[in-house]
């Protein structure tokens, strides 16, 4: 059987941490910042966390 290969969409959007977490950027952080609050702008900046099985599917489509 030959070994799957790497959703490439999912690779440049998508990181596994060390422990296998699914890790991504934050939408809505490209442009018209003005208008969002301190607290909001700096939340986003912060990576995200993928949850629940959605975070399942995503490791088995990098091939991890």
């Amino acid at each position: 059987m030959p070994k799957m290969k790497v959703h490439k969409g999912l690779k440049k959007r998508f990181r596994l941490t060390a422990t296998k977490k699914v890790r991504f950027k934050a939408s809505f952080t490209g442009h018209l910042m003005s208008g969002k609050s301190g607290n909001r702008v700096r939340g986003l900046r912060k990576p995200q966390l993928v949850q629940g099985p959605t975070a399942y599917k995503i490791r088995i489509m990098l091939g991890s």
